[in-house]
């Protein structure tokens, strides 16, 4: 997420992007279509695919907001300024967020909010953690509809609230990406159970340092933690209890991070030379944990940022690096302990600065943009294509928060400033598990994939190793050649 956000002036809230206030205001109670939008909004006009190679071109919006392919709709659910049923109003800096279901047919959206110490538009709880954090997260119950029923704080006295992660029990993990102040942990909030004792109790075997994103392994209860700072390490926790109920985090764990190191040497033959590399996990002291993945020669990353662990496969992203510092994105899977260099972009109008991700239900990774210009979600799909789905049209705000409602129908996405919550639908393609486990057997598109040389090609082939994992290695350093 973008540094050194501490709040939105209020004088400045409606002229973000010169949007006007009626347009802000009809934006936030009437739905906008692109369904019926003639050919001159676009310069192809043809219908929305399966998705397996996207939905087409976007359509321009005439309200300027967001633009969208042929067929697909939003709504602005929830933005900051609004007056919420108690009386207060909605924080601003809208991040990280994930959907479970509710009763009668209800989505439970839980909702991070980046704020600092300062804001005009801070998390308003009752019971905060600490005294002057305007930072947190709210709650929204939404209806079939797209309608808000209600919406509350469910947590707040915390900093910088940035992409945090769901958990398989229904409850949401609030992570602060700073370490001010004695701020840097992670917290667990129950969307249903507002500002209760547990939201309040950093689980410290999480980790001290600049918290981004994480996600959990469904089959052993492991987590993967990201971390937003220069350097940035990946890490894993292991609970202790790793039945997946609640309070099973607060019971503490093993917190490590991800090194690349000679493994146990194999035997040497004419097709190998016995000397093999790959990742493996030091064990850290928490409340030094930063500090100490650098002693102990962990992974040195630019600056990681979103997480997402889908069929067996985490995938995480850099945010910053390569060659032209448009960013990285990494796969790990931990049954055969191989990390990929998925892809590294060279062209921003290709991929920029990539942040939150996800795989949506039909198996495509789902890319949010935090770069220059007007930011998008971007799709990858397991057959090699690339396509936009979406644009920020209205101002140079990062996409955040990218999660799917739990039937795969209705998408939600934050827009970070001045903080809107959309929902978006349309002829989304249906569920599909084969496609989701072949995203992490894919090969990233041509203009994605990795530039290597022959010589790591020929490695990779004598090592028994892919092309991606031998360009993850010798991206990081490893004498392999």
């Amino acid at each position: 997420m973008k540094s050194g956000n501490s709040g939105l002036n209020r004088r400045n809230f409606l002229k973000v992007g010169g949007m006007s206030t009626l347009a802000l205001t009809l934006g936030s109670t009437g739905v906008f279509s692109l369904a019926g939008a003639t050919k001159g909004f676009a310069a192809d006009s043809s219908k929305p695919t399966s998705g397996f190679g996207g939905y087409g071109p976007l359509v321009k919006d005439p309200t300027g907001v967001l633009d969208l392919p042929r067929g697909f709709h939003y709504k602005m659910l929830s933005k900051t300024g609004d007056i919420m049923p108690n009386g207060d109003l909605v924080p601003s800096a809208h991040d990280g967020m994930a959907a479970y279901k509710g009763e009668k047919g209800t989505t439970i959206l839980v909702r991070n909010h980046e704020n600092g110490t300062n804001s005009d538009y801070p998390v308003n709880g009752k019971k905060p953690w600490s005294a002057g954090a305007a930072g947190g997260t709210t709650t929204l119950i939404v209806g079939q509809n797209n309608k808000v029923i209600d919406q509350y704080v469910s947590s707040s006295g915390t900093i910088r609230n940035c992409a945090g992660g769901a958990t398989t029990w229904g409850t949401w993990l609030t992570m602060e990406e700073t370490r001010d102040m004695g701020h840097g942990f992670v917290f667990e909030v129950n969307p249903l159970d507002p500002e209760n004792e547990m939201s309040r109790t950093p689980i410290r075997d999480m980790g001290y340092f600049s918290h981004e994103a994480g996600h959990v392994d469904p089959s052993t209860g492991i987590w993967y933690l990201t971390e937003d700072a220069n350097p940035s390490f990946l890490y894993r926790f292991t609970p202790h209890d790793r039945s997946q109920k609640l309070g099973s985090l607060q019971k503490g764990g093993i917190l490590e991070a991800a090194a690349i190191d000679e493994l146990p040497a194999a035997a040497a033959s004419q097709f190998s030379t016995g000397q093999k590399f790959g990742v493996v996990w030091k064990k850290l002291n928490p409340e030094i944990a930063q500090q100490d993945a650098k002693d102990k020669g962990c992974i040195q990353f630019s600056r990681l940022e979103g997480a997402y662990f889908s069929e067996g496969t985490l995938w995480f992203d850099d945010t910053s690096a390569g060659s032209a510092h448009l960013g990285r994105v990494y796969r790990y899977t931990p049954a055969t302990n191989n990390l990929e260099l998925f892809y590294e972009s060279t062209d921003k109008n290709d991929l920029e600065a990539p942040d939150n991700i996800t795989i949506t239900p039909w198996g495509d990774l789902w890319i949010a943009e935090d770069g220059g210009g007007n930011d998008r979600i971007v799709g990858l799909t397991p057959e090699g294509n690339i396509y936009t789905f979406a644009e920020n049209m209205m101002n140079g705000s990062e996409f955040a928060g990218p999660t799917f409602s739990p039937d795969g129908n209705t998408f939600f996405v934050n827009m970070q400033t001045p903080g809107i919550t959309f929902a978006i639908w349309g002829p989304f393609a249906r569920r599909n598990s084969t496609r989701r486990r072949a995203m992490n057997q894919a090969l990233p598109p041509a203009s994605l994939a990795p530039v290597v040389s022959d010589k790591l090609t020929a490695f990779a082939e004598e090592q028994g190793m892919s092309i991606l994992e031998a360009a993850a290695l010798e991206r990081h350093g490893m004498p392999i050649l």
